[in-house]
């Protein structure tokens, strides 16, 4: 006899499970091995790979990204604080102004082990994607992020991210790319021109309200000539989505860095609450 429906579905969530079980494990053991080298200074404020959807028109969505770096950078580097113990909280309110735009704009504080609760910059990031009605087989926005950050923070003060987002669900899989270049305009950085700092996201919805996959950011260096592999940073998180509500957005993750230039070990939280101003959508 065959298969019933239920035991299908359940086989299927669970080969998926222990599907991506085994990809978190190959490549945390490869970033852990890699990894056997001392970290330079890195800061972590907004870990998040972005979808290509916009708020929406007329909502505005709160965030709080909550950063805190169980093992990284111990001494101060290129005049930036050590992270290693350093707790981050980033503020981000983004305005959707149609189906087609939205601006955001960032808060970024710093808890350092020893020298409390610092401020250390503001950044906004105007967003545009490909409205529904062009009926694209993929999502697709393009932001841009211009800012401040403090020079004992980072070592470039202003600086600007173009990140074209590429996003596409598939049943209960969801896969998003962000291939983002990074420019600095004042900092030691500025003569590298535009830097590669690609991130990519692949989950898995395993019931209606929760979803599980891997994270994974980079940094690896100019556009015209990537650095080597040690002087590059690789973070892979494992990470979990609960779907609290058509208002709320929840992520968890802990990352691993796979270079001694990335920090070691990161525990990251975000949780959003959109509010629409009295419309419904």
């Amino acid at each position: 006899m065959g298969m019933s429906t239920n035991n299908f579905k359940r086989v299927m969530r669970r080969d998926a499970f222990f599907g991506l079980v085994r990809v978190s494990r190959f490549f945390l053991l490869a970033a852990v091995v890699i990894s056997a080298a001392p970290l330079s200074a890195q800061g972590n404020y907004e870990i998040q790979v972005y979808g290509s959807d916009t708020v929406a028109p007329g909502s505005t969505m709160f965030e709080l990204h909550s950063n805190f770096t169980a093992e990284g950078s111990k001494t101060v580097q290129d005049g930036v604080q050590p992270s290693n113990h350093a707790f981050h909280e980033t503020l981000e309110i983004t305005h959707g102004f149609n189906d087609w735009f939205e601006v955001g704009f960032y808060t970024f504080s710093s808890i350092q082990p020893d020298g409390g609760w610092q401020w250390v910059g503001n950044h906004i990031r105007p967003r545009v994607r490909a409205p529904d009605s062009w009926h694209w087989p993929v999502g697709v926005s393009l932001s841009a992020e211009f800012g401040y950050q403090q020079r004992s923070f980072s070592p470039d003060t202003w600086t600007l991210e173009l990140r074209p987002i590429v996003d596409k669900k598939l049943g209960r899989w969801y896969l998003a790319f962000n291939p983002a270049l990074d420019r600095s305009f004042h900092g030691l950085g500025v003569s590298q021109g535009f830097t590669f700092s690609p991130a990519g996201k692949v989950s898995y919805d395993f019931t209606k309200k929760i979803a599980g996959g891997v994270e994974y950011y980079g940094s690896t260096g100019s556009i015209t000539g990537f650095d080597p592999l040690s002087q590059q940073q690789h973070q892979l998180f494992p990470t979990i989505d609960l779907d609290l509500g058509p208002n709320w957005e929840f992520n968890f993750g802990v990352g691993v860095g796979g270079t001694r230039s990335t920090d070691h070990l990161i525990v990251k939280m975000i949780l959003g609450r959109r509010f629409n101003w009295g419309h419904k959508h």
